[in-house]
């Protein structure tokens, strides 16, 4: 029995490797392992219950950006974020593998809405934190920022290459 708890396990495992590959979320440390990226800031609005709030992000757009993310931060100002945005619409996990910060994470669709939030993010931790479906974008912020700037699921996020339109994985 405890050989087939293993097999199942690593399974398991291998296919949350798999299926996390396109955040970078499961892959080796990435390059500059111990060193926190810095990229340029932009405006990203969302439309909320209660109006507009505009944040600004530093946008993840490539394999390097998307693996390193936030790892390896020690703090991050208030109302400033980081953008992940995929090549294509799949699923994605994340998890907090030298990420320093709690954070929140917003699981963003193609049509540009909030699938989910991941509240208050463990720092350091390997466990998977999922989408709860295909994911266009996630953004990370502080922990606790997605409520007080009032950002909930079914949010819309508005930002000039998320209005590109993509392909569905094969």
């Amino acid at each position: 029995m405890r050989d087939a708890s293993r097999i199942v396990a690593a399974g398991l495992c291998g296919l949350l490797l798999l299926w996390g590959d396109a955040a970078g979320a499961f892959s080796a440390d990435p390059p500059h392992t111990g060193v926190a990226q810095s990229l340029p800031l932009a405006p990203l609005t969302v439309e909320t219950g209660k109006g507009s709030v505009v944040v600004r992000v530093q946008v993840a757009d490539t394999d390097v950006t998307r693996q390193t993310g936030l790892m390896f931060r020690r703090s991050m100002p208030e109302k400033e974020g980081m953008l992940f945005i995929f090549q294509e619409v799949r699923p994605v996990a994340f998890w907090m593998k030298n990420t320093m910060l709690s954070l929140d994470i917003l699981f963003i669709d193609d049509a540009g809405r909030v699938m989910n939030i991941a509240r208050g993010t463990t720092p350091f931790s390997l466990e998977p934190i999922p989408a709860d479906g295909p994911t266009r974008a996630v953004l990370e912020l502080n922990a606790g920022a997605s409520a007080r700037l009032g950002i909930e699921v079914g949010d819309r996020v508005l930002y000039e290459p998320l209005s590109r339109p993509l392909t569905a994985p094969p």
